[in-house]
């Protein structure tokens, strides 16, 4: 597995620890992760943590030239919102651990220029498969469903 991928996936596991929803997600400019977050729309009440909303976050204010230097890692298709923060910052490269649990804009996301690698990883694959399971509700919230 890719280290940067490796990465979001501890995250990912993190916020399961948490008693979150397991999505992880690094930010990495110049082979090095300047932000890593996990989902925290439970630990943390709010509506629009992420966990690529979080990672952008914890990078801390960059400059449009970082940004458009970056690749996005995470565990899962990203969503509309977190689509339109990859967008609105310029982030060129986003790479998604997997889509076969949720399907999220890479369509857009692509048809915007962005470059969208999909891995299919087993081990993102059988987390949200599990958590999907354990709570369908917590995980429809997240969603907006």
């Amino acid at each position: 597995m890719d280290a940067f991928l490796k990465a979001a996936l501890e995250e990912a596991e993190k916020g399961l620890k948490e008693g979150g929803i397991p999505i992880g997600s690094v930010l990495v400019h110049q082979g090095k992760i300047i932000g890593r977050g996990h989902n925290q729309r439970v630990q943390r009440g709010s509506v629009v943590l992420h966990a690529e909303m979080d990672a952008l976050e914890n990078a801390g204010r960059q400059s449009a030239a970082i940004y458009r230097a970056c690749s996005l890692y995470t565990t899962l298709s990203p969503c509309p919102m977190c689509t339109g923060a990859i967008l609105l910052y310029g982030i060129p490269k986003v790479i998604v651990g997997e889509n076969r649990t949720f399907m999220g804009e890479e369509e857009l996301l692509r048809a915007r220029g962005v470059s969208v690698e999909v891995l299919q990883d087993s081990s993102c694959i059988e987390m949200m498969s599990d958590f999907i399971r354990a709570a369908p509700g917590l995980w429809n919230e997240d969603i907006g469903m």
